[in-house]
């Protein structure tokens, strides 16, 4: 609804007050009006759908790869006295899956291995002596 006009030169002062009143008051209805409708719609909106709060927007989070190393594995009895001559492995782990994957190639293109879980490893140990080294304690 639109009612804008502007003065023309025989209307006084106080007629042309009495129009912007008028075109006011209009306004001011209009307003209301649409105040009205938006509250309404926006209690369909709210009542049709269940509150949830509202989700964080969160990022992709990024995978870890796998990663593979070559090592060689000493196998040593619980007072860390070693058994038999060092062998080269592949050791393969698997943050994400709570996986560590010893793998060993034998003769004749043959591969030999053991899977341990997360839950089955319980110690690392760094050692202080040699930088590059470090234990693994799994559980029986």
């Amino acid at each position: 609804v639109s009612c804008w006009g502007f003065q023309t030169a025989g209307q006084s002062g106080e007629q042309e007050l009495e129009n912007l009143v008028l075109k006011l008051s209009v306004l001011k209805d209009f307003l209301s009006s649409i105040e009205k409708k938006a509250l309404k719609a926006l209690q369909e909106v709210s009542s049709a759908t269940p509150a949830t709060p509202p989700q964080p927007l969160s990022r992709k989070a990024k995978s870890i790869p796998v990663q593979t190393f070559e090592v060689k594995l000493d196998i040593t009895l619980g007072d860390l006295t070693k058994i038999g001559k060092s062998q080269k492995y592949t050791l393969s782990v698997d943050v994400e899956g709570g996986k560590l994957v010893v793998l060993k190639k034998q003769k004749d293109s043959q591969e030999d291995w053991n899977t341990f879980t997360h839950d089955k490893i319980r110690q690392l140990i760094k050692s202080q002596r040699v930088q590059n080294k470090l234990g693994i304690v799994f559980e029986k």
